[in-house]
């Protein structure tokens, strides 16, 4: 009896304990969320829209979800491509903005998203506005943003990290025989390179030649870029990069990364200057997202819609907010379908595909969707391997110059522990009623018949992507197998080959969706919805992302795919269509 009270007991305490830790999140969410919510920003005449260190540049609502917003308070204010797309066109237009001034060290923002800000930036200058630029010590990423500027200016002890692009394939196959781990790995494709690193000691000479062919690509785009805006030749430009001129800062000005070497101080007495303020008031800057909160609640909704649906991050079945959840984003769709005020959809895809079954689920819900409104789509950093399979659903695709694309294949990744649970002494024996009800097992591996099973599992998937892809590009299967087997292009060679339809922005694809429809004059409509932190931390305590939120939460962003991959390995099961490269220009 008395052990029946000790446990009675020690339940309420811990009722009332993880009770306590629920209201205090609560007020601490609440309170943010006041403090949040200041006056309303006016814009002064004479102001100057500024590019800082404190915007971070996201493809979609699902980016930024952050269920502590109290530990990142001086992280960079995440907003939507969207949005400061349509802040610089705003700005062009309004009279009190006098000009804009890039001061980003480091981009943070997609090698896309930056493409499509810098075109708007051009489109900015035609206005007769200036744009300048300041930098310290520059990235790469925060470089192609900031030569877009009419002038650019350095520090005196400052740099520009111009190098090239590469890419780091890290191999596994040494080290895991070393400890008796084996990888059995079915895939169709010679270039599906996701599974080399368990395969070889070395890259695929195809490996090599499709990583050279989309860096290369991507590169010179970039790098011309950068040098018709500073009014210089690819060569010269090709010549600093190879031999780091822009880490010296005489070096920057002397070839012509920067315009002239300034303090800060008087960078900002040149920006009063353009913007007419005078010598004894403080220079009027204004934000990018504040310039963006000035506005964005006096925006008119239209009874004629279109909606942006947000394909953001690696796909996988089930429910979840925080990537492509087919149960989830299959519920975005419907809405959509269901809403008579929304005319036309783009698909906004950023994703490096993931779960084969997931994506085919999302595809059909996307042809049912087309049916009844045109959908147009729109490329972001990927939209490969699965993230290029749900783009068949669509009346037209636009693909950015530097998107990733492709990777039409197929894999498998099965890994066994027979060798190291030998060298440790460990062995097990197998009692079953059917032939192959243990094809597989981690201590044994697959079965002959369980391997052959899964290969025509891969065939089949691989067979039933191209025939979708063929489909939809009018072309055989001939064509699209030739340009397949798991091979990634750049968004400029993916339109040569025909496996998109244009090169554009998400503007171009939104202002394509509105002529489809017929539509003259209609409002933007974002799915998913942004969810408030509340919800969010309400949803995850239900779920088992909660630990992966939190922890994911306190690293940064290139970590966290690892993290999932120990926190939630059951994600990486089953046939895959994904991708496994990351490219940064940063």
């Amino acid at each position: 009896m008395k052990s029946f009270f000790k446990n009675v007991l020690a339940n309420i305490v811990a009722i009332f304990l993880v009770g306590g830790i629920f209201i205090f999140f609560f007020f601490v969410l609440m309170l943010v969320g006041s403090l949040s919510g200041s006056d309303k920003v006016k814009v002064k005449e004479g102001t100057v829209l500024t590019f800082d260190q404190a915007l971070q540049i996201i493809d979609s609502p699902s980016q930024d979800q952050d269920p502590f917003p109290f530990l990142s308070q001086n992280a960079p204010k995440k907003v939507l491509l969207y949005d400061v797309l349509e802040a610089i066109r705003k700005a062009k237009e309004d009279d009190k903005i006098k000009g804009i001034s890039i001061e980003t060290d480091f981009a943070f923002a997609g090698m896309t998203q930056l493409d499509n800000v810098r075109a708007a930036l051009e489109d900015f200058k035609k206005s007769g506005k200036f744009v300048y630029g300041y930098g310290n010590m520059v990235s790469q990423g925060g470089y192609y943003l900031g030569s877009v500027a009419q002038q650019y200016y350095l520090n005196p002890m400052g740099a520009v990290e111009l190098t090239g692009m590469a890419s780091e394939v890290v191999l596994y196959k040494d080290f895991f025989e070393k400890y008796g781990v084996e990888v059995d790995v079915i895939r169709h494709g010679d270039f599906k390179a996701a599974v080399e690193p368990f395969l070889y000691s070395e890259i695929s000479d195809e490996n090599r030649l499709q990583l050279n062919t989309m860096l290369s690509d991507l590169w010179n785009r970039n790098l011309s870029q950068i040098a018709s805006s500073r009014k210089r030749s690819v060569q010269e430009f090709t010549t600093v990069a190879d031999s780091l001129y822009g880490i010296l800062p005489e070096n920057a000005t002397k070839y012509g990364l920067a315009d002239k070497l300034l303090q800060k101080s008087q960078y900002e007495e040149l920006l009063k200057e353009k913007a007419g303020t005078k010598k004894d008031k403080d220079l009027e800057r204004l934000s990018v997202s504040k310039y963006i909160d000035s506005y964005k609640e006096d925006k008119e909704k239209k009874d004629q819609r279109i909606a942006v649906l947000y394909a953001s991050g690696a796909i996988y079945s089930g429910k979840g907010s925080d990537a492509i959840y087919s149960e989830t984003f299959i519920e975005e769709i419907h809405k959509i379908k269901k809403n008579e005020d929304i005319k036309a959809v783009v698909l906004r895809i950023n994703s490096p595909g993931g779960s084969a079954n997931a994506s085919d689920e999302i595809l059909y819900e996307l042809q049912e969707l087309k049916k009844k409104k045109p959908i147009i789509v729109s490329f972001g950093d990927y939209a490969a391997s699965g993230g290029y399979y749900i783009a068949m659903a669509s009346d037209y695709i636009y693909s950015d110059h530097n998107t990733v694309t492709g990777s039409i294949g197929v894999f498998g990744m099965i890994p066994n522990v027979e060798k190291l649970a030998e060298n440790q002494g460990i062995r097990s024996d197998i009692v079953q009623t059917n032939a192959n009800a243990a094809y597989y097992t981690l201590l044994h591996g697959l079965t002959p018949s369980g391997r052959m099973m899964i290969q025509k599992s891969i065939e089949g998937t691989y067979d039933r992507f191209v025939h979708w892809v063929s489909k939809a590009r009018k072309k055989s299967y001939e064509d699209i197998d030739s340009v397949g087997g798991g091979r990634i292009w750049s968004g400029t060679r993916a339109k040569e080959i025909g496996l998109v339809d244009g090169l554009g922005t998400l503007e171009d694809a939104i202002a394509m969706a509105g002529k489809k429809a017929k539509l003259k004059d209609y409002s933007i409509e974002s799915f998913p919805k942004k969810t408030s932190a509340l919800e969010q931390l309400l949803k995850d305590l239900n779920s088992q992302q909660v630990l992966y939120r939190v922890v994911g939460s306190l690293v940064s962003e290139d970590k966290k795919e690892m993290l999932r991959f120990i926190l939630e390995p059951q994600k990486q099961s089953g046939v895959l269509m994904e991708t496994p490269y990351r490219v940064k220009i940063n």
